[in-house]
């Protein structure tokens, strides 16, 4: 009997295809200034160019005079660390901080959660689907000068619109931009009625993204709807309730023109309504310290960077990506 030929034996597939690739000759990297390369800098150029004179370059500004006693019209003096530690024994800034936290904390989930059931009742089959969906969208697209200046209005104590309905079924008229206790509550609902809409839209998104099967096998095996929302909707929407989240929370720390628009330069009702986007302006254009505004701009820009890195750490615990 004749012993096999080493050309006769089985060659395993993966040891050939190993070899194959030994013995291929590595690939050779891309070339960073090829003509497509130069084509396609050119087109994101004045994107780039815009980025950095608007953006880039102001904030390393902001960053550098931070450290700095400057008026805004005399050289700069450093002053290394005085402006962090004015701010600290400020209580008119550490009120501001507690009030962005509050209006962050109230202001967002509110939208989400408002913006959960709007979606749920517009992803409905119903007439006239696209007048309403316009009509929740309509507030993100108005200027918030406008929004303010409006409720502004409705809230007046004495011919507002608000108090008008109420006292017309005998309920208390609060005044609601006159109370501190109740005025940052106001300012909420105003914000929270003016971006609802956008969250609207990107979870409607979501929603229409998530397919029809899971549901059908859910009434297969006789599950409710309650019980479909929370396992199979809520679930599967989580990866666009994070992007909602981090975005809402980003404008919801920087928000400035609709309290602005609403209270202005009023001392006596600036107080519960402080900000730390507020204060950047009150000590850069009004008092003309703009180290110290910059010094807050760079304590903003640093709490925003905290937030949306906690954020991103978490998303890992709650956010579902596979179906």
């Amino acid at each position: 009997m004749e012993l096999p030929s080493n050309s006769d034996k089985h060659i395993n597939p993966y040891e050939q295809g190993m070899k194959q690739e030994l013995n291929s000759s590595p690939k050779k990297p891309k070339k960073l200034f090829t003509k497509e390369a130069m084509v396609a800098y050119l087109f994101i150029a004045p994107t780039l160019l815009g980025l950095f004179i608007f953006y880039i370059l102001p904030a390393l500004g902001s960053f550098v005079l931070s450290f700095t006693n400057w008026d805004g019209i005399n050289t700069p003096e450093f002053v290394a660390l005085d402006n962090f530690i004015l701010m600290i024994k400020d209580p008119l800034f550490m009120r501001s901080i507690i009030n962005t936290a509050v209006f962050t904390l109230l202001s967002v989930p509110l939208s989400i959660i408002f913006a959960i059931i709007i979606s749920l009742l517009l992803n409905q089959k119903i007439k006239g689907m696209v007048f309403y969906r316009t009509l929740y969208f309509l507030p993100v697209v108005t200027m918030p000068v406008a929004v303010g200046m409006v409720w502004k209005w409705l809230y007046n104590t004495e011919y507002g619109l608000v108090n008008h309905i109420l006292g017309l079924f005998n309920l208390p008229q609060p005044a609601w931009l006159f109370d501190p206790n109740i005025s940052l509550l106001s300012v909420i609902i105003v914000y929270v009625w003016m971006t609802v809409g956008n969250n609207v839209i990107l979870v409607l998104a979501g929603l229409q993204g998530i397919e029809k099967s899971y549901y059908e096998a859910a009434q297969i095996d006789g599950a409710s709807k309650t019980k479909q929302f929370f396992k199979i909707t809520l679930p599967l929407l989580t990866p666009t309730l994070f992007f909602v989240l981090i975005t809402g929370m980003i404008s919801s720390l920087q928000v400035f023109d609709l309290i602005f628009v609403m209270i202005g330069n009023t001392t006596a009702l600036l107080e519960p309504l402080r900000t730390l986007v507020y204060g950047v302006y009150e000590f850069g254009f009004k008092y003309g310290q703009m180290g110290v505004a910059s010094a807050q701009a760079l304590i903003l820009f640093l709490t925003i960077l905290l937030v949306t890195i906690v954020q991103f750490i978490f998303q890992k615990k709650w956010v579902h990506y596979d179906a």
